[in-house]
This record gives structure tokens, C-alpha cells and sequence, in this order.
């Protein structure tokens, strides 16, 4: 497999710990998203995902892009351990809680959307968080055992670890979120949360290397 990652996306960091978590050695294609202008705007990325976006996955002689379709993929063709519950109501507790996050939190304050926003950017970025953690917290005390959803690490883990490293990024206020942040404190201990992290990739610039 071929994965087109940047170290700091989030959408790329989820398919990374999916990869992890499934054991799936794979080679390592960085697209920088700020360097000549974006380096997913290149007529060769473009050939890979029509969207330019990262990430994209190129595996069993397909490429995939979009994270969660890539991590339903991954777990439809390599079940082991699994990311999604057996149990119907759990299953779809996570996804609803992976939904939240990559259609109603992350969207809205990613690289593309702040360049529009301009000098706002910082203000626009906490405003989106927060608002979508404030939701996430209430849904979270109804679901949550060690992790998002029980006890077992799911798809919803996935995506909450990378958008609270943007929350922090962006100097959001963690205090009203002690389910969130708890979470991500037990997610982090993780060797597969720890290997994806941005700062141990081989395109992490020297200075935010860990």
C-alpha cells in the first residue's frame, strides 16, 4: 500500500492509526499542503484524488480517498481487530460520534476554509471547535467507557484524537471538556496513536519532531 499523507492533517492521521492499529506496513508518499503552493494541486496528485486532498490510499489495486471510506474499507478487507462494534446500536453510536467530527467539526476549520477567513483565522477556529465540543462532551457522557464508545477502540477514537491536536493547536480551552480530554489522555498511551502522531512522521519539519 501507498498512502499520500501530511504530517499534520488530521484526515491523514486517522487512516494512519488505522493502519496501525491493523498492522498494515505500507510506503509513505508526502504531499505537502503549504510548499509550491500546495503540493495537491500538482497534476500528479490529481491523477490520485480528483479532490486534492489528502489522504489518499492506494492498496489492493485501487486508490481510495476520503478517510472514514478508506478506514470502512481497510476494516471490511482486514477485520482484525476491528473499529467498528458488532453490537447495532453501539455501531452506530460510533459512527454518528465519527460523523460529528469529520462532517460538523473538522471541515470547517481546515487549511482551505482559513485561508477564506483571513486574519480571523485563530477566532473562526476556537468558535468551530467549541461549538462542536460542547455537543461532542454531552453525546460523549452518554457512550463513553475508556474510550469513545465502551470499553474497545473504534473509528470514533480515530477521529477524536487528531481534532483535539487542532484544538490545541489552535489554543482551545479544554476545561469544559473533560470526557473529550480524558479520552484523548487514555488514546495517546496507545503505540498505534503514538507512531501516526504528527510529530514522529517522516515529513514532521526538524523543529515539531518529538
Amino acid at each position: 500500500p501507498i498512502l499520500y499523507s501530511y504530517f499534520r492533517s488530521s484526515c491523514s492521521w486517522r487512516v494512519r492509526i488505522a493502519l496501525a492499529l491493523k498492522g498494515i506496513s505500507y510506503d509513505l508518499v508526502p504531499v505537502n499542503l503549504l510548499k509550491d503552493g500546495g503540493q495537491q494541486f500538482s497534476a500528479e496528485f490529481k491523477a490520485v484524488n480528483p479532490m486534492q486532498q489528502v489522504p489518499a490510499l492506494k492498496i489492493d489495486g485501487i486508490a481510495l480517498s476520503q478517510s472514514l471510506a478508506i478506514i470502512h474499507y481497510l476494516e471490511d478487507t482486514r477485520p482484525s481487530p476491528r473499529l467498528l462494534p458488532q453490537d447495532p446500536k453501539k455501531r452506530a453510536q460510533v459512527r454518528m460520534i465519527a460523523d460529528h467530527i469529520v462532517s460538523g467539526i473538522q471541515p470547517l476549520q481546515n487549511l482551505s476554509i482559513l485561508k477564506q477567513i483571513g486574519e480571523k483565522k485563530m477566532e473562526w477556529a476556537q468558535t468551530c471547535i467549541a461549538s462542536g465540543f460542547q455537543a461532542l462532551e454531552q453525546t460523549l457522557q452518554h457512550t463513553a467507557g475508556r474510550y469513545c464508545v465502551g470499553d474497545e477502540v473504534s473509528m470514533a477514537d480515530l477521529c477524536l484524537v487528531p481534532q483535539v491536536f487542532n484544538a490545541e493547536r489552535f489554543k482551545v480551552d479544554m476545561r469544559p471538556y473533560p470526557t473529550i480530554a480524558r479520552i484523548n489522555k487514555a488514546l495517546l498511551e496507545l503505540e498505534a496513536f503514538k507512531v501516526s502522531h504528527p510529530s514522529r512522521q517522516p515529513d514532521t519539519p526538524a523543529e515539531l519532531q518529538a
